[in-house]
């Protein structure tokens, strides 16, 4: 995170990169969301490995961005004029 600019991703394919910014964006939401409602419990460092080595790669990255990417594609068609 860049202090005043947001969020920054970077991924062997723009649509990783554009998967990783959208996760970001969603899990900042998600811990504002649960500091509001009283005391966060963290992630247990082994667990955040694990799931990191389980879907962190840029592969899965390109992978989960697909589906909003064919999505874009059906409902937006005037963005590739």
């Amino acid at each position: 995170m860049l202090r005043n600019h947001g969020l920054l991703t970077v991924g062997d394919s723009v649509d990783a990169a554009a998967w990783w910014f959208i996760t970001m964006e969603r899990s900042c939401q998600a811990q504002l969301l649960a500091k509001a409602a009283g005391p966060t419990v963290s992630i247990d460092h082994d667990q955040a490995m694990l799931t990191h080595g389980q879907i962190g790669s840029d592969l899965a990255g390109w992978i989960n961005f697909q589906p909003l990417y064919d999505q874009i594609v059906r409902t937006d068609t005037d963005l590739f004029d």
